[in-house]
């Protein structure tokens, strides 16, 4: 197969060189997906899968092939309907959230709702059926009481949101196959930050991450911050011009997609 000319036909596509509107997003989606699909297999079989004739074949055979890029996109939407319903929960417990925050976790909640209709939509634009959302345990098999005991809520919202941050950084190499994708994993990125960055200062601390287990937090979310106490960026040591706590906080690391799976399993049934 001369995967070089595959490659140079899927690069000269309007999807790829800036030439398509937003409003053609979702088709384009689809539309690299199946050709995806088709530069995976042998040169013969794409050729029978690119004629029109064998559209059904096409579409059903595209949902057949798992890439870096649906695989990135299952594992976020894994991270975002533990979230979606983490809150759905907790604003639905009588009595947990305090009236004076309710407010900001509703508006969390309508931001996760929102990023799992995106990936769902995403993945079926790529062929790839979304997976169905799990059976959650947020008490993790007993270790924590959340809806009974609102600090501990916000220990878990914490440790979610903070997963979800390094997870989407992880999984940004996954994604660049896809401009509209990366662009949308971007974007929900920084609003994950933000909700992390939120939820840590409504319970007494500061904004960012300063120590290597996420500071104030019990051990068992430990899993969420190995390796956040790095202090050398690109062969320059942060730590010798700022100080290991400052040098480390001034930057976030990346979760890989293992490791983010693992710490979501502990929630799943």
């Amino acid at each position: 197969m001369n995967i070089l000319r595959i490659l140079d036909k899927l690069s000269n596509d309007k999807f790829f060189t800036g030439e398509a509107s937003r409003l053609q997003t979702l088709s384009s989606i689809a539309d690299f997906g199946k050709k995806a699909a088709v530069a995976s297999v042998p040169l013969g079989l794409a050729g029978l899968m690119s004629t029109p004739a064998h559209a059904e074949t096409t579409t059903s055979s595209a949902s057949m092939f798992k890439t870096p890029l649906t695989d990135a996109l299952q594992l976020a939407l894994t991270l975002e309907y533990l979230e979606d319903e983490y809150y759905r929960i907790g604003l639905a417990t009588a009595g947990l959230i305090p009236t004076t925050d309710r407010t900001v976790f509703s508006q969390i909640s309508k931001h996760e709702t929102a990023h799992v209709a995106f990936l769902k939509s995403a993945l079926t634009s790529l062929g790839t059926a979304p997976n169905a959302k799990p059976t959650f345990d947020f008490t993790a098999k007993g270790n924590f009481t959340p809806f009974t005991n609102y600090q501990q809520f916000l220990t878990l919202a914490q440790a979610f949101e903070d997963t979800g941050v390094r997870a989407y950084k992880g999984q940004a190499g996954n994604v660049m196959s896809n401009k509209d994708v990366l662009t949308a994993a971007l974007q929900i990125h920084s609003v994950e930050a933000r909700h992390a960055s939120e939820v840590r200062r409504m319970r007494g601390n500061k904004g960012w991450i300063e120590l290597a287990n996420g500071g104030d937090m019990p051990a068992a979310t430990n899993p969420v911050y190995v390796g956040e106490g790095v202090t050398v960026q690109a062969g320059f040591n942060t730590a010798t011009a700022f100080g290991p706590e400052a040098g480390s906080a001034a930057y976030d690391e990346v979760l890989s997609g293992s490791d983010a799976a693992a710490i979501a399993g502990l929630f799943i049934v």
